[in-house]
Parts: C-alpha cells; structure tokens; sequence
C-alpha cells in the first residue's frame, strides 16, 4: 500500500527538542491541520465541526532512525534508564515512524481546508496521513489499566519565565510555552542544574536551566 499526506500540519515548534511527549498534555498548544489542495474542499469536512476530537495519523518525519535496529526503547517515564518492548511503548521509534495522536477540535474552516487544534504534539510541517473523529462510546475505555505508566507519577515542573520575555511571544501561543516547558523537555537521564538548554518555539532560541524542580529561562534570542 503506497500512502500519501492528505494534510500538513503547522505550528510554533519546528525541532524535536521540547515538543509533548504525548498529545493533551499541552492542552493550550495551538496548530493549525491544512489539508493539501486536492482536499482543500468544504465537502471534506462537513459535519467535522460536530465533534469535539479528532484522531491525527501522522509520520514523525524528523526521525531518522526507525526501530528496525532494536525492538526495545527507553521510555522518559521510566527515567530514560530502564529498556520495554517498542510496542509497549509510545516512543517515535518505531518500524514504520507513524504516530497516533487524540487532539481537540478548536475550530473548523472547511472553505480554506483547515482544522485548528489543541493539545498536539506535533512538529511544525509534520506530514498527516488520515483524520478521524473521535467517538466516546468507542474510543473511551475508563478505568483501564496503563503499564508502566500507572506506577510512574510525572511531577510537571514550576516554570519561571521572566515578564520582559513575555512580547517576544504571540497572546495565542504564550499558554502553550508554560505546558512545554513544565514538562520538562531535557532528556530524563540528564540532571546538570548548571546546564543551559535551548528550545525553539515561534522563531526564538529559549534558553533554560532546571534545578529542584523549577526550570527558569534565562535569555530569548532570535534564531534569524
């Protein structure tokens, strides 16, 4: 089966580095799907509108590594240290670099072909595969056991970011940047409180540091 993307998706992170490890977890975090031109017709999304999520299947087209090598991968829940099966996982690594991700539906503009969301974790140019709405009655199974993940408890981090900092961000987009960084986006085998990080988001280099659980960025740059 050849497959092609029937969308692109846009958004203020273009790296690796910072995006959420998993969707929903940066609730705030706008982007924008754009079908490409041979969608880009109102039919394509009508009734979209209705629902509340959307299933996103997409590449993580920034890899370039599959888990062809290795059929075990580390996840940052578990520190990074301690090895599982790739498909017990939800790690980027994967045979095929496909990605599943639940995001919220903000608003539908079928005339341009656009869906803008909530809550991806998507790089910016990601390619997309397929939509699907979400249904509760099928998709909702609460009260089910997670793994690994039910005995590993994430602590999101106290982020201190300076309010000169603040304008070098859009209004749209500022909420978004708190979630990312208290998430932690330094890998979870590193713990230096004296190294400075970098992450880009909205065209700026976001230099941080974290040390006892707060992470406090130090300097905005532009990156052109």
């Amino acid at each position: 089966m050849e497959i092609k993307p029937v969308a692109y998706f846009r958004a203020p992170m273009s790296e690796k580095f910072g995006l959420p490890r998993q969707a929903g977890v940066a609730g705030s975090l706008r982007g924008t799907v754009v079908l490409e031109p041979e969608y880009r017709s109102p039919d394509a999304l009508r009734g979209l509108e209705d629902f509340d999520y959307v299933w996103l299947l997409w590449e993580f087209h920034l890899n370039r590594e599959t888990a062809s090598g290795s059929l075990t991968v580390r996840p940052p829940r578990l520190g990074g240290n301690e090895r599982v099966g790739v498909f017990a996982s939800r790690s980027p690594y994967r045979p095929n670099r496909l990605g599943l991700s639940s995001v919220r539906v903000e608003s539908v503009d079928a005339a341009k072909g656009e869906i803008r969301v909530l809550g991806a974790d998507l790089a910016d140019g990601t390619p997309i595969y397929d939509i699907k709405p979400y249904v509760a009655y099928a998709d909702s199974h609460p009260g089910v056991r997670s793994g690994f993940v039910d005995g590993h408890e994430w602590k999101p981090l106290d982020v201190r970011l300076p309010k000169e900092f603040f304008p070098y961000f859009s209004p749209d987009h500022i909420d978004g940047l708190f979630e990312i960084l208290a998430q932690d986006p330094r890998p979870q085998y590193q713990d230096d409180p004296e190294r400075i990080y970098g992450l880009l988001y909205e065209g700026r280099n976001i230099k941080f540091k974290v040390a006892d659980g707060v992470l406090t960025v130090v300097a905005v740059e532009r990156t052109s």
